[in-house]
C-alpha cells in the first residue's frame, strides 16, 4: 500500500447550494518526473550518516584491540637498560709478600653499563589462553551492540520520515480547514446582513476559524520539529518525500514464530549470550592465580670499568634461566576474586533471561501495534467517508433551516479529524512493520536490500588481531 494516497473532496457551496470549496490532502504529491527522497533513500542517508553509528564503530574497533592484547601474553617480552654513573673508589690492598708495604688506589671512575633482558613466559596457569577467548567473547559482544545501535537508528530514522509525513498531511488538512472556514464564515456574515441567519452563527463561525487557526500553527510547530528530528538523525535536510512502503514481506508469519526469532537473533540476547562467555572465562581466569608460573629468562650486561676495582676495564655477564613461581598463599584475595567472578557468572545467566523475556514482551506489543494499525486503516476510512457523507447532509438540511450553523461546524471538525486521523493511521502502519522487524532483530541494511557499502566489523578486527609492534590505525591515523 502507499501511504497517504488521500483523493481530493469538493464540498458544496453554502451559497448556491452545491458547495465548491476543495479539501486537498495533497501528501506526497509531485510534479511528472520531479525527484522525491524516499524511505530507503534515508535509511541509507542514516546508516552512513548518524554519528550515534559512527561512534559504536569506533567503540567495536576499540574492542577488537583487547584480542592482540590478551594474545601478547603468549608473546617474549624484552626490556634493554642503560645507566652511566661517576664513582669514587679508595681502595688499599696487601701486598705481594706478606712483609711488602700495602698498595692504595685512588680516584674517580666513569661506569657505563647496559644489557638486555628477554622473558619468555612458559606456563601461567591458562590465564593468556582463558583471557584470549575472553577477549573474542567481548569483541563479539561489541558486534552486536553494534547491530543493535544500528537497528535502533534505522527504526529511528524510519520513525521520523513517516513522521514528517504525517506532519506534512496534518498541516495541510488544516490549512484546507482555515480555507473552508474563512469561506463558511464569509458566506454567514452575508447571509447575516440579509437577516438569514443571527449573531450567534457568526459568533461561532467566528470561533470555529479561530480555533481552525490555531490548530493550524500548532501543525506548523509539529512539523518544524519533525524536520528538526529528520535532520538530526538522518543527517541531512528533508526534501521533497515521496510515500513510504511497510515491510510486514521481511517479518515472521505468525506470532510463535516471531517470539522464537526474536528470543534467539535479537542483540541484546546475543549479547547477553556473549556477556555469560566473557564472564565464565573470567572465573577461569581468576582460578590461574592458583596455579605456578614458569618462566624462561635470559639476561645478558656489559660493564665498562667497574664499581670495585679501578683496574677492571670492562667485563660481560649473560644468563639464561628458568623461573618457577609457586603461589602458597596471598592473603586470601585469590580466592575472593575466583568467587566474586562466579557470582557475576551468575549474574550474567539471569541477563540473559531477563533480555528474552524483554524482547518476548517488545515482539507481542510490536505484533499487536501492527495489527491494530491495519484495522485502524480500515475503520479511519470507514469514518472520513461517513463523515463526507454526513457533512453534505448537515448542510443540505441547514440550507433549508434544519440544520444551524453549529451542527455545520461540528460536521465540518469530525471530517477534518476522521482525515487526520487516517494519516495518522497510514503512519503507525509502516512504523509498526519497522518496529516489529527491529523487535524479532531483522532491521539492518541486508535485509531490507539497501543499495549501500555494508560496514564489515570483521576486517579490522582480522587487521589488528595478529599485529605484534605499531601504533598506527589501520585507516592511518
Amino acid at each position: 500500500m502507499r501511504l497517504f494516497g488521500l483523493p481530493s473532496v469538493l464540498l458544496a457551496d453554502w451559497r448556491r447550494g452545491s458547495r465548491t470549496l476543495a479539501v486537498v490532502v495533497a501528501v506526497a504529491a509531485f510534479a511528472p518526473g520531479a525527484m522525491a527522497d524516499t524511505l530507503p533513500w534515508a535509511l541509507i542517508q542514516a546508516y552512513q550518516n548518524n554519528p550515534q553509528i559512527t561512534a559504536q564503530r569506533a567503540a567495536a574497533r576499540a574492542t577488537d584491540e583487547s584480542v592482540p592484547i590478551a594474545l601478547s601474553g603468549y608473546r617474549p617480552r624484552a626490556t634493554g637498560t642503560y645507566a652511566a654513573a661517576q664513582h669514587y673508589l679508595d681502595t688499599t690492598t696487601r701486598g705481594v709478600s706478606p712483609a711488602g708495604p700495602n698498595v692504595n688506589q685512588r680516584g674517580w671512575v666513569s661506569v657505563h653499563s647496559y644489557g638486555a633482558t628477554v622473558t619468555q613466559n612458559l606456563f601461567n596457569g591458562f590465564v593468556t589462553a582463558n583471557r584470549t577467548r575472553q577477549a573474542e567473547s567481548q569483541v563479539s559482544a561489541a558486534r552486536e551492540n553494534l547491530r543493535l545501535t544500528e537497528q535502533n537508528i534505522l527504526l529511528s530514522a524510519a520513525t521520523a520520515y513517516m513522521n514528517l509525513l504525517r506532519d506534512t498531511a496534518i498541516l495541510d488538512l488544516q490549512r484546507s480547514n482555515v480555507e473552508v472556514l474563512q469561506e463558511q464564515l464569509r458566506q454567514v456574515r452575508d447571509r447575516f446582513n440579509v437577516g438569514e441567519v443571527t449573531r450567534t452563527d457568526v459568533a461561532q463561525s467566528e470561533s470555529r476559524l479561530a480555533q481552525g487557526r490555531s490548530q493550524l500553527l500548532t501543525a506548523e510547530s509539529n512539523l518544524n520539529t519533525s524536520r528538526s528530528s529528520y535532520r538530526q538523525i538522518i543527517g541531512v535536510e528533508p526534501g521533497k518525500l515521496a510515500p513510504g512502503q511497510p515491510v510486514d514481506r521481511f517479518s515472521p508469519v505468525v506470532l510463535g514464530a516471531a517470539i522464537q526469532e526474536g528470543r534467539a537473533r535479537h542483540p541484546l540476547v546475543t549479547n547477553a549470550m556473549f556477556n555469560i562467555d566473557a564472564a565464565l572465562f573470567q572465573v577461569k581466569i581468576a582460578e590461574g592465580a592458583l596455579y605456578p608460573t614458569l618462566n624462561l629468562v635470559g639476561r645478558a650486561q656489559k660493564t665498562i670499568n667497574s664499581t670495585a676495582n679501578l683496574n677492571t676495564l670492562d667485563q660481560t655477564a649473560a644468563s639464561i634461566a628458568g623461573e618457577l613461581q609457586v603461589p602458597l598463599y596471598q592473603g586470601g584475595s585469590e580466592y575472593a576474586q575466583i568467587r566474586q567472578a562466579k557470582e557475576t557468572l551468575g549474574q550474567r545467566r539471569v541477563d540473559l533471561d531477563n533480555q528474552r523475556d524483554i524482547v518476548q514482551q517488545t515482539v507481542v506489543q510490536s505484533w499487536g501495534q501492527l495489527l491494530a494499525a491495519k484495522a485502524q486503516i480500515q475503520s479511519t476510512q470507514a469514518q472520513v467517508d461517513a463523515s463526507e457523507i454526513a457533512l453534505n447532509g448537515v448542510r443540505e438540511e441547514a440550507r433549508v433551516g434544519q440544520r444551524t450553523t453549529l451542527d455545520v461546524l461540528n460536521a465540518q471538525q469530525e471530517l477534518v479529524n476522521a482525515r487526520v486521523a487516517v494519516v495518522t493511521a497510514q503512519r503507525d502502519r509502516v512504523v509498526a512493520s519497522y518496529t516489529l522487524l527491529a523487535s524479532v532483530g531483522r532491521l539492518s541494511p541486508q535485509v531490507l536490500g539497501l543499495s549501500v557499502p555494508l560496514y564489515d566489523a570483521a576486517v579490522h578486527y582480522h587487521q589488528v588481531r595478529d599485529s605484534w609492534f605499531g601504533v598506527r590505525t589501520p585507516d592511518g591515523r
